[in-house]
């Protein structure tokens, strides 16, 4: 048995790219955001998507290498992903994503089956299902997951790569959702309950899709965690904010490293929001928070 089959993996699975700043391109894409912070908690994370043959393929897989995250990302005949990032005054970025790209090809290969059959948590967002190669991959790597697998649905909408479609069959294949307030009021929309408040609109999908949890994220005004017969809600921290890129990312991440190692839904929440707020003060999505105290 190799070393890879014999580990246990925390897996972010989807988009690597880089987001275009104005002060610089910085490495990104959510889900390896996701396994870059559970990783900063001692968990085996690993980054699958795809990388084109080109600079920016080399550059990534060089910080991933110096950021000593494990990753599996084939290289494919399309372009390394890029996203245009503007902030407003906030600091709140708006995107523009490029199309046709490395990670809208991602193959699913017996490695990363491997990595599937033996993944302790994966974590994946609509995004990356935009195009049918990488979403039969994202589908099938679910599919050959261990029965007590966290699969986490960190919903992620962006501009208009998005059907009803993807967003139910990733609500159903998962055991986790995770969304914002914006992005509850659109599902509440497409799926047709856009009266409820949004505590009823979160506890009705929790229970129609029999979820463990569901992570709801507000911004300046709060978190909540529901799971069956339990509410937590946290306040998020006054921080001087440098921008947001990642700071979800870095709530999912650190959140599912917390409820693995075996912490109550209040203690991993209450992490989740310290160390979502730090990453906001620092600059990009994958700020170094190893031996920061978030648990106190």
């Amino acid at each position: 048995m190799t070393k890879k089959e014999q580990k246990r993996y925390v897996v972010g699975l989807g988009e690597a790219l880089f987001d275009c700043l104005p002060e610089g391109s910085k490495l990104g894409g959510a889900p390896a955001n996701f396994a870059y912070h559970a990783n900063q908690f001692g968990f085996d994370a690993m980054a699958i998507s795809a990388l084109g043959n080109d600079m920016l393929g080399d550059q990534a897989r060089k910080e991933f290498d110096e950021k000593k995250l494990n990753h599996i990302m084939p290289t494919v005949d399309y372009p390394t992903g890029t996203v245009l990032v503007t902030l407003d005054d906030e600091g709140v970025p708006s995107y523009d994503i490029k199309a046709d790209v490395a990670w809208d090809n991602i193959p699913f290969t017996p490695e990363i089956e491997t990595v599937a059959r033996n993944a302790r948590a994966v974590c994946f967002g609509s995004l990356a299902q935009r195009n049918t190669v990488s979403r039969n991959t994202i589908l099938k790597f679910l599919a050959a997951t261990p029965k007590d697998c966290l699969k986490i649905f960190d919903i992620n909408l962006r501009q208009n790569f998005y059907t009803k479609e993807i967003i139910r069959d990733s609500i159903d294949a998962c055991n986790i959702l995770k969304i914002n307030d914006e992005e509850l009021v659109t599902i509440g929309r497409l799926f047709g309950y856009p009266g409820l408040d949004i505590e009823n609109k979160c506890w009705l999908i929790l229970g129609k899709y029999n979820l463990k949890m569901l992570v709801l994220t507000c911004g300046v005004n709060g978190s909540y965690v529901f799971a069956p017969k339990k509410k937590s809600f946290v306040e998020t921290p006054k921080v001087e904010v440098a921008d947001t890129v990642g700071a979800g990312d870095s709530f999912t991440g650190s959140f599912t490293a917390a409820i693995l190692e075996g912490k109550t839904i209040e203690e991993a929440h209450k992490r989740a929001v310290k160390v979502s707020a730090y990453v906001c003060t620092q600059k990009g999505a994958m700020p170094e928070t190893k031996g920061l105290k978030f648990d106190e």
